[in-house]
Parts: structure tokens; C-alpha cells; sequence
């Protein structure tokens, strides 16, 4: 099987791998892992934000922000497909106590303008909303850094803070070609993930203000996250973000050869123009996603398959001949299957 489910599949290279062996470590609860300290102001530094927290998961990393920022009995505006709503086992509310304001918005993109009118008036009765959360990339696709900037106008003029979800940012930095500076300073808080397109096993970073990481720190151990010589997986975070950014456009340039090779199919139902990183979102003209699914799994091709569509994920473990036969299988399959 050629996998194509998620690009949290891969695998440490070797070089990663004797990076990790490496490592020189000591106790991260006291501040003593130089690894984790290493990885931590190197985040800060390519992100512009002040300090950094080395966390074990992107959702931990969305919800020590909720947990800080959000507030319990207050309100948060997020899409309502997120991955705060549909894949994060409802930890906003039951874990943070906050509230999600749910947007239906086009392409998972918020906007200013669909956001304002959601805000709530002070009132004794009424939760308060404090926090718009963005995620960077939605599905694959890139929030236009405009939209971020109104956002982020917005909530400084009413008080409140912006988390962006970026688990897959450096897609995003790539695919912009936006200063991740710049991208960052859109949001008060932010996470990326390592494990993703980076390609480390485990671990994310949590960046925001110096008071914030402090507290948040606080917060990671309360949900029972702190963690000891960890710097063997810091190691590969410092190996992926020195050596795995700049590669991501392989990745995307191979969702858009097998996007083009779904595109020239009599069964295929695809928008190019949401093929924007290394995501894609497929369905079919005279079936549902599960049914595209089974077929691509019996020709070889693992992906993940909904009511509504298949998802495929390009990744650093693939090779160009690996998307070569993925586009020749697509191509070959017959109209006939799916019916």
C-alpha cells in the first residue's frame, strides 16, 4: 500500500534518528533540558514570538490557550469544522469550560466581517467572548494574510486574543511565501506541530507572550504534560526544523501532480483550487467518500474516506516514484467501480 492517509505517519530518517541518540538532556520540569531549552528559543526565534513551550501534542497545544485565554464561562469564535470541535474529544468545553461560537464560513476560512457580528455585548446573563480561534492551514488550505490582519485589528479593538491552530504552519509559510514573522504576528497565540510535515515523532511548540508560556507552563503540568529528559524528541524537532521546512514544497508540488491525475478522471469530483499545500480533499461523481475509499484501497492507495469525501496527504516518506504510480493508479481505474 502506498499511504496517503495523513503525514503523521512518517518516520525519524536516520539522520534524525542519530540527531535523537545524541541529545544531550536533563530535567525539563526544572528548566534543565538544554535540547528542549535549545528547541524552545529556536521556535521563538523563527516565529518572532517571545517565548516558547515544548509541548507533547498539537491538541494540548490548543487547549492550554483555551484553558489560559479562552476562560471558563466565556466564549470562543471558531469554525465549525475546526479540529477544537471535531477531533480534539471536546476538550473546549470539558476541559477548558469554554464555550465555542461555532462560523460557517466559505473554504474554513474566518473573516472580520463574519466574526463581529458574533461578538457579545456585556452582559451579567450572557457568556463573554474572548478569544477567535484560526486554523492555519484548514484542511490544506492557507488563510490570505489580509484576513489575519483584520482579525487580529478586530480583537485588539474589542479586547480579545487570537489563537491560530498551526499545526501545519510551515505549510502555510511555504505556500504564502509569507515571513513566518509575519504570519505569527497575526495571532497572540500559537502552535505547530512537529510531527506532521516535519517529520519528528512526537512534540509541537506553543509560542506566545513570556507571561503566557509561564502560565502555560503551569498549565501543562496540571494536565499532567510535564515532562523529564525529553530532550531525545526535542532533538528531532531541532533536526526537522533545520532540515525539514524548505522540503515541504516537494510535498505540495506532489499533491498537485496526483490533484491533476484525479482532475483528468471521468469519477473524480476535485477543486483545484483548494490543492493549496500537501491536502486534498476528494469525492466521487456517482458515490460517497467511503465508496472512493474501498476502490483506491483495493488498487493500493491507503487514505481516509468520510461520507462526504477522501482525504489525501503527501508526505516526506513518499518518493516521486511512489506519486508516479499513485497518479498512474488513479488514471487506470475505471468509472465503472464506483457504481
Amino acid at each position: 500500500m502506498i499511504d496517503l492517509r495523513s503525514d503523521t505517519i512518517t518516520k525519524p530518517s536516520q539522520a534524525m534518528r542519530e540527531a535523537m541518540a545524541r541529545a544531550e538532556v536533563g530535567d525539563d520540569v526544572y528548566g534543565e533540558d538544554p535540547t528542549i531549552n535549545r528547541l524552545e528559543a529556536m521556535a521563538s526565534e523563527r516565529t518572532g514570538k517571545e517565548s516558547a513551550l515544548f509541548i507533547s501534542s498539537g491538541s494540548m497545544g490548543n487547549l492550554i490557550p483555551l484553558f489560559i485565554n479562552g476562560g471558563r464561562g466565556n466564549e470562543v469564535i471558531t469554525h465549525r469544522d475546526s479540529h477544537i470541535m471535531s477531533h480534539e474529544v471536546g476538550s473546549v468545553a470539558s476541559i477548558a469550560g469554554v464555550l465555542p461560537q461555532c462560523v460557517d464560513t466559505p473554504r474554513g476560512l474566518l473573516t472580520a466581517q463574519a466574526v463581529r457580528p458574533l461578538l457579545r455585548e456585556r452582559s451579567y446573563m450572557m457568556s463573554r467572548t474572548t478569544m477567535i480561534e484560526v486554523e492555519n492551514t484548514f484542511g490544506g488550505i492557507c488563510y490570505p494574510l489580509e484576513h489575519l490582519q483584520k482579525i487580529k485589528a478586530l480583537t485588539e479593538e474589542e479586547g480579545l486574543t487570537v489563537h491560530m491552530d498551526g499545526a501545519r504552519f510551515w505549510n502555510a509559510v511555504i505556500a504564502t511565501r509569507v515571513d513566518p514573522t509575519l504570519l505569527a504576528s497575526t495571532c497572540d497565540t500559537l502552535t505547530f506541530c512537529l510531527s506532521k510535515g516535519l517529520g519528528a515523532p512526537v512534540g509541537s511548540l506553543l509560542l506566545g507572550s513570556r507571561e503566557f508560556i509561564e502560565e502555560a507552563r503551569h498549565i501543562r503540568k496540571m494536565l499532567g504534560g510535564g515532562m523529564r529528559q525529553a530532550g531525545i524528541l526535542a532533538a528531532a524537532g531541532i533536526y526537522a526544523l533545520e532540515h525539514n521546512i524548505e522540503r515541504l514544497a516537494e510535498d505540495h508540488e506532489r499533491a498537485q501532480r496526483i490533484a491533476q491525475a484525479l482532475k483528468r478522471t471521468q469519477w473524480a469530483d476535485i477543486t483545484l483550487e483548494d490543492v493549496e499545500t500537501n491536502i486534498i480533499f476528494v469525492s466521487g461523481k456517482h458515490c460517497d467518500g467511503k465508496r472512493v475509499e474501498e476502490v483506491l484501497n483495493r488498487h493500493g492507495i491507503a487514505c481516509f474516506g468520510s461520507s462526504e469525501s477522501v482525504r489525501l496527504v503527501t508526505h516526506l516518506n513518499l518518493s516521486d516514484e511512489d506519486i508516479s504510480e499513485v497518479c498512474a493508479i488513479i488514471e487506470q481505474i475505471d468509472e465503472k467501480e464506483f457504481l
